[in-house]
């Protein structure tokens, strides 16, 4: 994979990725919303009818609740995206050993956690539009430029898509197990794309930055 950002003409952020990028991205935020769930936001505002968006049919079928959840997510990498206000975050011990922290947590948690999906899902649909209308090169490749706006919404995705392989493939962000996987691991492909998007994470905030 070589498609990284840099700064474009204009200044703004721009990359260039080829189709089976475009494809890896696209899948991998579809499947980010779907693990992501509900949030704020009701299944149809003011009526309107169904979309013909995919991705905005997801949403809209996705059944909204007037309070979040109070208790931390079961699965690991939700509890990275939503972790504890209060406590180490995916550890019970630093919070269900005291049960006033406990209470606060699922406090914050109960009214924070629906908006913050919310912005997650709309950040992960932000970047498949703007994947959906690159600007397409004669080799099949896409050249993607970002406004400030998406490029925000670009930075939170790549981060919760990191978040998410890493909690899947078990590491952290100082472990070198990624240069020593053997080819015949069936974790490579996942570990591969975990490194290409911290890539694409690093050299997009440079890219901001100018």
């Amino acid at each position: 994979m070589t498609g990284f950002f840099e700064v474009g003409k204009g200044g703004a952020p721009r990359v260039e990725l080829d189709e089976v990028e475009r494809s890896i991205l696209r899948s991998l935020a579809v499947q980010l919303m779907e693990l992501i769930g509900p949030g704020s936001r009701p299944a149809e505002e003011d009526g309107a009818a169904p979309s013909d968006d995919p991705f905005e049919r997801l949403m809209q079928e996705m059944q909204d609740t007037p309070d979040g959840p109070v208790e931390r997510p079961t699965d690991p990498a939700l509890a990275r995206l939503f972790p504890d206000a209060y406590g180490e975050p995916g550890r019970a011990e630093d919070v269900d050993s005291d049960s006033e922290t406990a209470a606060r947590a699922a406090e914050f948690r109960k009214y924070t956690e629906p908006d913050l999906r919310q912005r997650k899902r709309d950040d992960a649909l932000a970047l498949i539009r703007t994947l959906d209308g690159a600007r397409t090169k004669r080799n099949g490749h896409a050249i993607v430029e970002l406004d400030e706006d998406d490029s925000r919404r670009w930075l939170g995705t790549l981060n919760d898509l990191r978040l998410t392989l890493g909690s899947r493939l078990d590491v952290s962000e100082d472990d070198d197990r990624a240069y020593r996987m053997p080819d015949t691991d069936p974790d490579k492909p996942l570990m591969m794309a975990y490194l290409w998007l911290g890539g694409l994470q690093e050299t997009l905030v440079g890219a901001m930055m100018g």
